[in-house]
């Protein structure tokens, strides 16, 4: 939306916004409308909604738009070489990553669970082989210890619009020099799967407080105990004088603290099934979990 809301206020006309189908959503399963569709909708921008490109009505429609540049910001699709080619300046992307770092689906979480001290943007031409296009600009951005995955999207979402607006005006008078990926740099941020959101407990305390941040807000990280499975939204590692041996649990000064291979892990913000994410004081106060074990 960032990006969306940068170009209508532009000198630039908005010809059209592709975004994905409407999808149910919520726990009533309706159909909503995206935020981006809101938006072009309130701007009176016209909405095409394709499931891909592959028809050839769905081709003729953007090709009578005759946009001289079509921008992509986290479509989801795959876009054909007939659509690369068809405006004047091209496709560009604006692409959640400092490239040739974290190509791929999960840019932003990969980062996190790797440990990067910064990532940003990189907006770049879109080619048919993946996240491999020419870099044309690139807004940084320091990773704190504390972000989740939700804090960077967002902050990235505002550095895209910010990149594009100084990308455009360069694109428009051909100033914009294009540089190419250094391959041997290229590192793939690999689609997040449900299966990942198991805690290894033995593992050190950094990597799974990592791992739990990444993982916020999908599909949230997660152990098990007494034949329930808790998901841990926020955690952080703590400097408390115990040992505990991996997954042990003490509740230690009113503190979720977890034993890991090297470390404890202050587990702040829980949930359990069919409940609400709790900060773990009120988790606490109404479970007895001094001494188990997770697993």
């Amino acid at each position: 939306m960032p990006s969306l809301r940068l170009l209508l206020n532009s000198e630039h006309e908005v010809c059209a916004v592709y975004t994905q189908p409407d999808r149910p959503a919520g726990r009533g399963r309706h159909i909503q409308i995206s935020p981006v569709k809101e938006v072009a909708l309130n701007a009176h921008i016209p909405v095409l909604q394709p499931t891909s490109f592959a028809n050839p009505s769905d081709f003729q429609q953007l090709e009578a738009f005759q946009p001289d540049l079509i921008i992509v910001v986290a479509y989801g699709m795959i876009l054909p070489q007939s659509v690369l080619d068809l405006p004047q300046y091209g496709c560009i992307n604006v692409h959640g990553s400092l490239l040739p770092r974290w190509r791929g689906a999960a840019p932003i979480q990969r980062a996190i669970m790797a440990g990067d001290a910064e990532t940003g943007v990189t907006i770049m031409q879109i080619v048919r082989k993946l996240d491999a296009g020419a870099m044309l600009h690139k807004e940084s951005y320091t990773i704190t210890p504390t972000d989740t995955s939700s804090d960077v999207h967002d902050q990235l979402a505002e550095l895209g619009a910010i990149g594009l607006a100084k990308v455009l005006p360069l694109i428009e008078s051909g100033q914009l020099i294009a540089e190419p990926q250094d391959e041997t740099l290229v590192t793939y941020a690999e689609k997040l799967d449900k299966h990942e959101a198991d805690i290894d407990w033995t593992q050190p305390a950094e990597l799974i407080v990592r791992k739990i941040r990444g993982l916020n807000p999908w599909p949230v990280a997660q152990t098990r105990y007494d034949n329930n499975i808790l998901r841990i939204w926020l955690a952080e590692c703590s400097d408390a004088n115990l040992t505990l041996a991996p997954g042990q649990v003490s509740c230690a000064h009113k503190s979720l603290l977890v034993g890991t291979g090297a470390g404890l892990v202050k587990l702040t913000e829980v949930q359990l099934p069919g409940g609400k994410r709790l900060p773990s004081h009120a988790f606490l106060a109404a479970h007895h979990i001094d001494g188990v074990t997770f697993g």
